[in-house]
């Protein structure tokens, strides 16, 4: 497997400690939902859950590929943006969806279109409205297969840095520094078909993963450290709410970039109709 998990013996120590101390609750008053700065404490969340230790990190199966997906223009301007796309289509079921056992949207495929890194926002068709406040942005947008995995191609998404007024960008250039988005999971997931595998994908831009840059994901307390750009499943997660944290990693360094790391809180739930049924 080309990622690999570190566990600390310090962490157990100080997951007893707070649990004694706190009795298993965790404080989540200091969590956000952009980029985070960690806290003393901090690693500690999600630790109180004794089932935290059986969370695993797994190769998600091959998906179907867009080798010719491409925005091929972009731009915004009257609150609208506005999406020209060729070898891809909105609003169809990706062909692998229902083979691949993880929440899937009904609505089809769609756009991901990250404002700095704040959770992202899916539309559906190519043109939409959506404010965005006047100022300098980060922004992220990538074309994404029905069940939310990014297609992981330079001709399928736009990374740059724009200043935006009265509803238009008054200017805009390419990201060129090294940067980390998060994109799942995200929100509720509920029942079995939801909860068993959720996957795991972020977009890097200008930080290739591998050799040189790693992403940190740091689940409920438990570390991995991925060395490979491809979507992964989450395995053994408990229901409730659950954190992740990704940090882009040069070695043992955190890289010196906006909005790094970023941490997200989602929620699992059982189906009460799968539960009645046991």
């Amino acid at each position: 497997m080309l990622y690999h998990m570190k566990t600390f013996q310090s962490l157990l120590f100080l997951s007893l400690l707070f649990t004694f101390s706190c009795g298993g609750d965790t404080d989540q008053g200091a969590m956000d939902q952009g980029g985070v700065e960690e806290e003393e404490g901090a690693e500690l969340i999600g630790t109180g859950n004794p089932g935290n230790e059986d969370i695993q990190l797994t190769d998600m199966p091959p998906t179907e590929g867009f080798p010719n997906a491409s925005i091929d223009d972009w731009s915004y301007d009257g609150g609208t943006f506005t999406y020209e796309v060729s070898g891809y289509t909105f609003g169809q079921i990706t062909e692998d969806a229902d083979e691949l056992m993880c929440a899937n949207s009904d609505q089809g495929q769609h756009v991901h279109l990250i404002i700095d890194n704040e959770p992202y926002i899916a539309k559906y068709e190519p043109t939409f409205d959506e404010p965005v406040q006047d100022g300098e942005h980060h922004i992220l947008t990538f074309l994404s297969r029905s069940y939310h995995e990014s297609i992981k191609t330079p001709a399928a998404h736009r990374a740059v840095m724009v200043t935006a007024s009265n509803g238009s960008f008054s200017s805009e250039q390419e990201i060129t520094e090294p940067m980390l988005f998060y994109s799942r999971p995200k929100g509720t997931y509920v029942g079995r078909s939801q909860t068993e595998n959720v996957m795991l994908d972020f977009y890097p831009v200008n930080a290739p993963i591998g050799d040189e840059y790693q992403v940190k994901a740091n689940v409920n307390g438990k570390e991995f450290l991925i060395d490979e750009w491809k979507p992964y499943y989450l395995e053994n997660l408990p229901m409730g709410e659950n954190t992740i944290t990704l940090t882009l990693m040069q070695g043992d360094s955190i890289v010196d970039t906006p909005l790094n790391p970023v941490r997200r809180t989602f929620t699992l739930e059982a189906d009460p109709m799968e539960e009645s049924r046991k």
